[in-house]
């Protein structure tokens, strides 16, 4: 398990867009990508049933969570992540 104090030096060493696509989604896009594309929903039902489940986690989440921050810290990242699937995996095939 990686404590508190390591995980702030490993952030530290992350490049500039690495660190902001950390406070933007949670993780890497390379680590998201990778995390998408593995999951079996993206498989079996595509990515727009895989945005679907963020955003009903998302709100499972808001309606538990109450007034903490650090859950609505996580409910924001996770919309994030679910609209970049929809723009990564869907928008650019409906344009096409």
């Amino acid at each position: 398990m990686i404590k508190y104090d390591e995980a702030l030096v490993r952030y530290g060493q992350q490049t500039p867009q690495d660190q902001k696509e950390i406070r933007c989604y949670g993780c890497t896009v390379a680590q998201m990508r990778e995390a998408v594309e593995e999951s079996l929903t993206f498989r079996f039902s595509g990515p727009a049933m895989y945005a679907m489940s963020l955003m009903s986690d998302c709100q499972e989440m808001l309606h538990w969570s109450g007034e903490d921050a650090n859950a609505r810290e996580d409910v924001r990242q996770m919309l994030n992540r679910a609209k970049w699937i929809l723009s990564t995996y869907c928008m650019n095939k409906e344009t096409v």
